[in-house]
């Protein structure tokens, strides 16, 4: 399907069908528990959706935005790694995982990312402006050059994850800190 726009669709029940969807918007669609596997969205816009507990078994997304979108439990780490690339702003990506997924330049916007897997990412460049990671889970991390300045409540740990010309806040320095567990004061 190409520029098909989709308005408050409720697609629990017949899900959607497994086609290739290019330049198509979708707005305030219900998608929770949707099998999505083997769907393909090329340049697509996903705005006030729910995609909570969607499968993405093999799916693919290349340059697709979602916005203000609940997207409880997404294993994007299931998805075609090829060309996978999307932006998110506004969205709840609350235990989402991106095990091992290769995300070069990735922009979170206003999203909520608590309890969500980087374990093994690469996400070199990337970008969390003002995002919150509470308990959101580094490990052997690629943050490289990643921008985390306006970012909350995160915990990295620099021995386990590359952070090397990584940009951290003052105020955000005490996240990496944490596996020490040390008393910060800020002089107040």
């Amino acid at each position: 399907m190409i520029d098909q726009t989709f308005d408050k669709i409720d697609f629990k029940e017949d899900g959607l069908p497994k086609e290739e969807y290019d330049t198509c918007t979708f707005i305030s669609c219900d998608f929770y528990g949707t099998d999505l596997s083997g769907c393909s969205f090329l340049d697509c816009e996903f705005v006030g959706c729910n995609l909570s507990m969607a499968k993405l078994l093999k799916t693919s997304i290349q340059d697709t935005t979602f916005k203000n979108c609940k997207m409880l439990g997404l294993h994007f780490d299931q998805c075609n790694p090829f060309n996978l690339s999307f932006r998110f702003e506004g969205c709840t990506l609350n235990y989402a995982s991106f095990f091992k997924t290769k995300l070069k330049g990735i922009r979170f916007r206003d999203c909520q990312l608590q309890e969500a897997d980087f374990v093994e990412c690469d996400l070199s460049g990337a970008v969390f402006d003002n995002c919150d990671l509470l308990q959101a889970v580094f490990d052997r991390t690629n943050l490289e050059k990643a921008d985390l300045r306006t970012a909350v409540h995160y915990s990295i740990d620099p021995e386990n994850n590359r952070i090397r010309k990584a940009k951290f806040s003052f105020i955000g320095l005490a996240g990496l800190l944490d596996k020490y567990d040390i008393v910060i004061d800020n002089g107040n």
